[in-house]
């Protein structure tokens, strides 16, 4: 049985994190728009996506999806870590940004550990 997106807590904690996070990309300087911050947005976009279409596979297909979205989830932690380096996200927003991954990163291994 697939279960429904409410009933899985990672589709609600993804949300979360790209109700908080895309806003913020529109005070990213202009010139990045179509540069990091784009990679950004997509790569959260692609991992909520990419778990989307793995709740409704089984077997192989279904953990070649959930590998696919921990490469994503992977790619999003480095971006994170890069717009905060460069101080386009403060401190304090790069702690909640982590916090809010680390929780996914962990919901999503866990999935992979089902059969």
């Amino acid at each position: 049985m697939v279960c429904t997106m409410a009933e899985m807590v990672i589709f609600t904690r993804t949300f979360d994190l790209l109700s908080w996070l895309i806003p913020r990309l529109d005070s990213f300087p202009r010139q990045q728009r179509f540069g990091v911050t784009k990679r950004l947005q997509d790569a959260a976009l692609n991992f909520y996506e990419t778990i989307t279409a793995a709740n409704t596979q089984r077997g192989a297909e279904r953990q070649g999806l959930l590998l696919q979205a921990d490469n994503y989830l992977d790619q999003l932690r480095f971006y994170l870590r890069l717009v905060t380096r460069w101080a386009w996200l403060n401190e304090g927003q790069y702690q909640h940004a982590a916090q809010m991954v680390a929780e996914i990163g962990r919901l999503l291994g866990g999935w992979r550990k089902q059969p």
